[in-house]
């Protein structure tokens, strides 16, 4: 009976350890879980606050607008605005006089206009030397721009979305059909609002040699005198029949499809 204490002993040492081992081992999953899944809560909580800030605010502040296409000696130049928070982000000439040494002066010019409009937020801006009739047009379409973007913001502040939605749906651009003449195609393009000619431009006049400068001495005075008169019905310029004579026709053409 003495030999069998030992024994007992080792025996209960024995199981007291394997109880010891089993309950640790109990106990251990329970806490993995909760610290994996807490863990993993992390970064997808983080992923969600990042996604939320970016929901295309810049984008949906910006705005682009062209300007009217101005003619000028050596061609037409027309300068479009990217504008946001009210600034001016970007300006760029999306039409420019090329050709001969039209190249050389509008790669040297158009840059440096684009630079000044975004620095001085106007279009109160310097002419580049050298480029006197490129930078003279790039700043009348410049203006065109800034008018249509203070149109834009005042129509916007003073009624409601519906009011400015109907606004522009009254609005219409009617492109007349090509009239040819001696010198070449005229084609007039038109904006109507409320029945009226708000705007007159030639998408198409005759260019090369003294066309150039007829084109460039005739097309301004027919735009205002079409917007003016509200019709066909307006004088020739003197020294530009023929061109006169073609934008009457393609003018009289847009308003037979705007409706009169």
């Amino acid at each position: 009976m003495r030999k069998s204490h030992p024994i007992r002993r080792v025996v209960l040492a024995t199981a007291a350890t394997v109880s010891g081992v089993v309950l640790l081992l109990s106990l251990k999953p329970s806490s993995d879980p909760a610290s994996a899944s807490a863990a993993g809560a992390a970064p997808s909580a983080a992923a969600a606050g990042q996604e939320s800030p970016q929901g295309g605010t810049g984008a949906a502040g910006a705005t682009t607008v062209d300007g009217d296409a101005t003619q000028t000696q050596y061609g037409v130049v027309q300068v479009r605005l990217t504008v946001a928070n009210g600034k001016i982000t970007q300006a760029q000439a999306i039409q420019a006089p090329k050709g001969g040494t039209s190249d050389q002066k509008t790669a040297l010019s158009v840059p440096q206009l684009n630079k000044e409009t975004v620095a001085a937020q106007s279009a109160n801006i310097d002419s580049v030397s050298g480029a006197t009739y490129t930078s003279t047009g790039y700043k009348q379409s410049l203006q065109s721009a800034l008018d249509k973007l203070k149109e834009a913001s005042a129509s916007g502040s003073s009624g409601s979305s519906s009011s400015s939605g109907s606004a522009q749906a009254q609005a219409k651009t009617v492109t007349g059909q090509v009239a040819q003449t001696q010198y070449g195609p005229v084609q007039v393009r038109i904006t109507v609002s409320g029945g009226k000619i708000t705007k007159a431009e030639a998408v198409q006049a005759p260019s090369g040699g003294t066309s150039d400068q007829k084109t460039a001495l005739s097309v301004p005075k027919l735009n205002q005198e079409a917007v003016a008169a509200g019709n066909a019905n307006i004088d020739s310029v003197s020294g530009a029949t023929y061109t006169s004579t073609g934008y009457k026709q393609s003018l009289q053409s847009a308003l037979d499809q705007a409706g009169g």
